[in-house]
């Protein structure tokens, strides 16, 4: 995620705008959709706002699914004149070396920090969207200064070899008591044949943070995401990154870059259905599987190859500003989304009682009070970006 100031090097105004539709769907998680559609279980709209701001449970997409892949595509996108702009003022090699290093740290301890908010002790935990991207940032920052070539030789590796990972691990048989190991009651999405390789919590990810994560002081013994994300997803999404290092490097390069991003992420959706029609690879988002890869890359890059036509190109931005207003403070904008949203939320009831919430009917009052939060947190953004105030790693 770049978060250097607008005001210091010249920015493409396509990933900004990128930048805060992504925050803008992650703000949108404030409204409770898919909790309110279980209100209105006959509407199609309901039920489609519902789907979409939630999680598919295990294989699949939906449009918030899209939130995390599109963090760590732009972090990739955004380096590239992050890289650029300090060989331009005459930095080094070793201090902007250095500088990469220090986000790449702070980045996982933010991240770090986020997940123990409403925990006693320090939560360690390595799945959150932040922590993923700093674990992986280093890797993408040597690759920044390869050939692009080389960019796709070890965006391959990584991919095969996260395959190999996870392929060439036994399959683990089904847990004598599931919800023991955090499986979700009812639970109907396992696989069986191959794909039982990239079953829930019972994978080579989860074995090798049953080690890991036990290794740190914990509230309770760890035993496995409810979600089923594991540690080792920063693997694969170092080839995220490397996708939005190379679309970064297309814009950067100019010429028909639209034209590179469409065909590549078209490309990249065919071969996502190829891998997990053919049986060698699931599109598993929360296993960052390699189908995941090329199927969140594909969608990232035909988003970016229509914003920038539009934003950049057609440079027609008027729609665009209440995006932009978050998408150059989207660190702030993050940091203040999941520590600040249940006091907001809480304290908007105490001062203006809960009747004022509840002028759609009682089923919409999480959608008032969620709306309300993200307007304000919407207004410090904007506070920000007035006064030309950027919160930068």
């Amino acid at each position: 995620m770049n978060t250097s100031s607008p005001a210091t090097s010249p920015r493409i105004g396509s990933l900004d705008v990128y930048r805060g539709i992504v925050m803008f769907l992650l703000g949108l998680r404030l409204l409770e959709l898919d909790e309110v559609a279980k209100n209105f279980p006959d509407s199609f709209v309901w039920q489609f706002l519902g789907h979409h701001s939630s999680h598919i449970p295990w294989v699949g997409c939906s449009l918030n699914d899209l939130i995390h892949p599109s963090f760590a595509f732009l972090t990739g996108a955004s380096m590239v004149f992050s890289v650029s702009s300090r060989k331009n003022k005459g930095q080094s090699q070793w201090h902007t070396t250095l500088h990469a290093l220090w986000r790449s740290v702070a980045l996982i301890l933010i991240g770090i920090f986020l997940r123990s908010v409403d925990h006693d002790i320090t939560h360690w935990t390595f799945d959150e969207t932040l922590t993923q991207t700093g674990l992986g940032y280093m890797a993408v920052f040597a690759l920044a200064y390869c050939t692009e070539r080389t960019r796709w030789i070890w965006f391959s590796i990584i991919l095969i070899g996260t395959w190999l990972i996870y392929a060439l691990y036994p399959v683990i048989p089904p847990h004598a008591d599931p919800q023991a190991f955090n499986t979700p009651e009812g639970w109907q999405h396992d696989f069986t044949g191959f794909y039982a390789h990239w079953n829930h919590n019972r994978n080579a990810g989860w074995s090798f943070d049953m080690w890991l994560l036990n290794q740190f002081p914990r509230e309770r013994p760890y035993v496995g995401y409810l979600g089923g994300y594991t540690t080792l997803n920063f693997i694969p999404t170092i080839a995220t990154i490397t996708l939005g290092l190379m679309a970064g490097t297309w814009l950067k390069q100019g010429g028909n870059p639209t034209r590179k991003l469409w065909i590549a992420g078209l490309s990249c959706l065919l071969f996502s259905f190829f891998l997990h029609f053919a049986g060698i690879c699931p599109i598993v988002k929360r296993l960052w599987t390699p189908a995941w890869v090329f199927f969140s890359g594909g969608c990232a890059l035909l988003i970016l190859s229509g914003l920038y036509q539009i934003v950049d190109v057609k440079q027609r931005r008027d729609w665009a500003f209440p995006f932009l207003v978050v998408g150059v403070n989207s660190l702030a904008f993050y940091v203040m989304r999941h520590t600040l949203d249940v006091w907001c939320s809480a304290t908007l009831r105490q001062h203006f009682g809960t009747r004022i919430f509840q002028i759609f009917g009682p089923e919409l009052q999480p959608v008032t009070i969620g709306a309300c939060t993200f307007a304000l947190f919407w207004l410090v953004a904007f506070w920000m970006y007035r006064r030309k105030i950027y919160i930068r790693l």
